[in-house]
C-alpha cells in the first residue's frame, strides 16, 4: 500500500561512462538540500501515489526527463526542509543524454560527474553515500 511508503523519492541516474547526473538545487529556505548537488526527485503528492509514479512525475516536471526502467535501489533517511528526519525511496536508472538540453524548471543546473569528483562538491551527504555504495557494488534489497 502506497501510504506506508516513504514520502520522498529520488533518482540516481548513471550514464554509459559511469557518471552520475546531479542536480544543483536552489539555495532557498524551505527545500531539502538547499544549495547542494543532489539527485532529482521530490515527494509523493498523495498517500495513494506510488513511489514509481511520483519519481516519474518529478523527473518529467523538474527536467522534462523520462527514464524508462527505473528500479528501486534503496531507502535513505534524510533531513527535510522542516528539520525533521524523513525517508526517500531512491531509484536507479540509466540515461545517456545531454543535461544542458533539458528544460530544467527547478534548481540551477544539471551536470554529469564521475564518482571521484563528488568528494569536492558541496553535496547532500545521503546522495554522496549512495554514490559510494553504488560504486562499491553494494545494493539494498528493497523490492
Amino acid at each position: 500500500m502506497a501510504s506506508n511508503e516513504p514520502r520522498g523519492t529520488a533518482a540516481m541516474i548513471v550514464n554509459a561512462r559511469g557518471e552520475y547526473l546531479l542536480h544543483l538545487r536552489d539555495n532557498i529556505e524551505g527545500i531539502c538540500d538547499p544549495g547542494m548537488w543532489s539527485f532529482l526527485g521530490g515527494s509523493r503528492d498523495t498517500d495513494e501515489e506510488r513511489a514509481e509514479e511520483a519519481i516519474a512525475r518529478e523527473l518529467k516536471e523538474e527536467a522534462g526527463l523520462v527514464v524508462p526502467g527505473l528500479e528501486r535501489y534503496d531507502v535513505v533517511t534524510l533531513i527535510g526542509p522542516d528539520g525533521k528526519r524523513g525517508q526517500a525511496t531512491v531509484f536507479l536508472g540509466h540515461w545517456d543524454g545531454e543535461p544542458h538540453l533539458l528544460p530544467l524548471t527547478e534548481g540551477v543546473m544539471l551536470h554529469w560527474f564521475p564518482a571521484a569528483t563528488t568528494s569536492r562538491l558541496v553535496m547532500a551527504p545521503w546522495a554522496r553515500d549512495l554514490i559510494e555504495q553504488h560504486e562499491a557494488g553494494q545494493t539494498a534489497d528493497i523490492k
